[in-house]
């Protein structure tokens, strides 16, 4: 009985010790000090951090950064930023060092990053990078993009990983984008005024796992004109299951 209860004992301490990856929300900000009295340029990065789990936190905290720092930076590579806080800053500095070079040309510069856990299942993480920037022109730019983890190691699951045969799933997708988009099926795929790559239907550049489904989702310009907007695709799991690698 005593041998029982010392290793139930145990257990609920190597229970309790037991770490789960976990993410904490956190905000950076920065505006700039040029006097401006309207659309002054400002910056907001709204960011879930990986917690409790080094290694596996460390490779998507590594990741996120990297994919937002694509988004948001406009200086000179051998500029040192390595943190949200230098980020936001090197944005401000940016707008800045081109309104003194151009003072009627720059007002409003914007962006607005917000990330959140989009799916979290045994194998997949799902992380969701919605985007907003205005440099300038006619319009800003919004959009989303997906970043797919290996939930036990923290790598990124490229797109190709996705499928057991790509090309396999690549024409099942055609068919069903066709139909909602109303393409008829000898047609280009471009002939309602798309705009494929080389009048070829492709897979989107970024795939989510939702709690709806697979979600195929094409920003503004991958597949058609900005005033067409983006494209989207959602297909419940069981009908997609079987040409997935990770469910």
């Amino acid at each position: 009985m005593k041998n029982y209860l010392f290793i139930l004992f145990l257990c609920l301490i190597f229970t309790s010790c037991k770490k789960e990856l976990s993410f904490e929300n956190e905000t950076f900000e920065e505006k700039s000090t040029v006097p401006c009295t309207n659309d002054c340029p400002k910056i907001t990065i709204e960011v879930p951090i990986a917690k409790n789990i080094k290694v596996t936190s460390d490779s998507i905290n590594k990741k996120v950064f990297a994919v937002i720092k694509e988004i948001v930076f406009f200086e000179e590579d051998s500029v040192k930023v390595d943190d949200y806080k230098s980020l936001a800053k090197s944005f401000i500095t940016s707008y800045e060092e081109m309104h003194q070079k151009f003072p009627n040309d720059t007002f409003g510069w914007e962006a607005k990053i917000i990330g959140n856990v989009e799916f979290d299942s045994d194998q997949v993480l799902n992380l969701k990078i919605d985007h907003y920037t205005f440099t300038g022109g006619a319009h800003g730019y919004q959009g989303y993009r997906s970043l797919l983890f290996d939930k036990k190691t923290g790598k990124t699951i490229f797109n190709k990983q996705l499928f057991k045969n790509e090309n396999e799933f690549k024409a099942f997708a055609e068919k069903t984008f066709r139909s909602k988009y109303k393409i008829p099926e000898k047609a280009n795929i471009n002939a309602t005024g798309l705009m494929f790559e080389n009048d070829k239907f492709q897979l989107p550049q970024n795939i989510f796992y939702t709690s709806q489904g697979l979600l195929l989702y094409y920003n503004s310009y991958e597949a058609a004109s900005y005033a067409d907007g983006p494209k989207e695709l959602v297909f419940p799991y069981e009908e997609v299951k079987k040409y997935l690698n990770f469910q």
